[in-house]
C-alpha cells in the first residue's frame, strides 16, 4: 500500500508522515529529500542554479521512479508537487491512499511565523503580505489538492489525532 500524503507549506506532511509510518510500520519518504540526495543540491540550489522548470522535470520523474517500486510506503509530497507534470494523474495510477492536509490560511501564518527564513517561497515576503499571498498560492493550488482520494483539516489538531484521522481512513 502506498500513501500519498500532500498539501501546502506547514501542513504537517513531514511530521504526519514519520507517525504514521511508525504507526503502520511502513518506510517513508520525503520527495524533496529525495530529489536532494539524488540531485546532490538542496531544493534551493537547484531552484538558484538551474531554475524551476528543472526541478519540476526532476520532480516528476523522481516521484515516477519512486511510485513504480510499488513498495509498500508513505510518500510525503513537497507542497507544488501535485501542481505540475499531471503529477496527480501519475499518482491515481499507483494508489487511491491519497490524503490532502487541508490547513486553514490563519493556521498556516501562525505555523511558519518564526521559521521564514527556511522556506524559500515566503522568505522574502513581509510578515503584513503573507496572508495575500498564501491565499493566492493556495487558491491556484486547490483545484489540484482537492484530487486527494479524502481531506483531513488539520487546523487545531495534534499530529496524533491527524495520524488516527487517516488510520480510521484506511481501515
Amino acid at each position: 500500500m502506498t500513501i500519498i500524503l500532500l498539501g501546502y507549506m506547514a501542513s504537517g506532511k513531514s511530521l504526519v508522515s514519520k507517525l504514521l509510518g511508525k504507526q503502520l510500520g511502513l518506510p517513508v519518504l520525503d520527495l524533496d529529500d529525495f530529489i536532494e540526495r539524488k540531485e546532490e543540491k538542496t531544493i534551493r540550489e537547484i531552484f538558484e542554479t538551474k531554475g524551476e522548470i528543472y526541478f519540476r522535470m526532476k520532480e516528476h520523474q523522481y516521484l515516477k521512479e519512486v511510485l513504480e517500486t510499488k513498495q509498500a510506503m508513505i510518500v510525503s509530497l513537497g507542497g507544488g508537487t501535485p501542481c505540475y507534470a499531471n503529477n496527480m494523474n501519475l499518482i491515481h495510477e499507483y494508489t487511491t491512499h491519497t490524503f490532502y492536509l487541508q490547513t486553514s490560511i490563519p493556521e498556516i501564518i501562525n505555523r511558519v511565523k518564526d521559521e521564514k527564513a527556511k522556506r524559500p517561497l515566503i522568505s522574502a515576503i513581509a510578515d503584513e503580505d503573507l496572508p495575500e499571498f498564501i491565499g493566492k498560492h493556495l487558491f491556484e493550488r486547490n483545484a489540484f489538492y482537492q484530487q486527494a482520494t479524502h481531506t483531513v483539516f488539520t487546523d487545531k489538531k495534534q499530529i496524533e489525532e491527524l495520524v488516527l484521522e487517516i488510520e480510521t481512513v484506511l481501515n
